[in-house]
């Protein structure tokens, strides 16, 4: 528990001390999002609407890949099969400002985290507080790792998947603006948080609520929560949500091994003391 210069603080110190944490990151997210808002054409011709064109890095990354493989290029495009329509008279200008929003969250996500540590610090023994600096981190590294993950490999597949499926050749594609950018945005952030696995069974373990026992007994439960998972944020083909599983299986198997190091060192420290 923080302490001050006159002891322990009270609960309602606590709560105001939290209090302003949480302003500070608002603050950060909001001056994030102004800044996306503000450069529009960066925003959305170029980050949003990039997994729209034929040429889009991992659209051709994959052609040649697969021209080198087989030697014909079966995974190239020449175009993307569909329009992108707005049918509400607010509908861009709300669109503009809530991914604005999450391209605020997403770069204050490093901030956010520092001021996170920086309310918990005061309760940290010494040894701890030097570990912590190294999970401040990781923790912005795998959230930046994840978030590039699900732009550049999930939500093209799931694009070029959607986009160009049909039924018929007589249907032609005409997708809505708010569900292009939701699947974009949702499975950009959706990858990010869930990156974040070792750092929140790091702290589970801490709290003494995870032991490395119970994530071997249930690893088999894990990984059906992880399939379902995949199929959520994916479309509905077997190879993105491989894709998926596959890194998010690596991270629960290094969630282990962190969780397993957390509990040896804890024993330790109850030997010594």
């Amino acid at each position: 528990m923080a302490k001050g210069n006159t002891g322990e603080m009270s609960f309602l110190q606590h709560l105001e001390i939290l209090r302003w944490h949480l302003v500070r990151s608002t603050v950060a997210i909001l001056i994030g999002a102004t800044l996306a808002f503000l450069n529009k054409h960066i925003l959305f011709d170029i980050i949003i609407f990039g997994p729209k064109q034929p040429d889009f890095v991992t659209y051709r990354m994959f052609c040649e890949f697969t021209t080198w493989l087989t030697g014909v290029g079966l995974m190239c495009l020449t175009e993307m099969p569909f329009e992108i329509l707005n049918t509400k008279m607010a509908g861009q200008f709300s669109t503009h400002i809530w991914v604005s929003l999450i391209a605020g969250f997403i770069l204050a996500f490093p901030y956010v985290i520092w001021e996170v540590w920086r309310f918990i610090k005061p309760g940290l023994h010494d040894t701890e507080k030097k570990y912590s600096r190294g999970v401040l981190f990781f923790a912005s590294f795998l959230f930046m790792l994840g978030v590039l993950f699900g732009y550049f490999l999930i939500s093209p597949l799931s694009i070029q998947f959607l986009g160009t499926y049909t039924v018929s050749a007589d249907v032609t594609n005409f997708i809505d603006l708010n569900s292009f950018i939701s699947t974009v945005s949702t499975v950009t952030l959706a990858s990010g948080l869930i990156f974040e696995l070792p750092i929140i069974v790091y702290f589970l373990a801490k709290l003494g609520l995870l032991t490395p026992e119970w994530m071997r007994t249930y690893r088999k439960h894990a990984f059906v929560v992880i399939l379902i998972l995949s199929a959520i944020i994916t479309p509905p083909d077997i190879s993105s949500q491989v894709l998926v599983c596959l890194p998010i299986v690596g991270l629960y198997e290094i969630s282990i091994k962190i969780c397993a190091r957390v509990v040896k060192n804890q024993k330790k420290a109850l030997k010594t003391t």
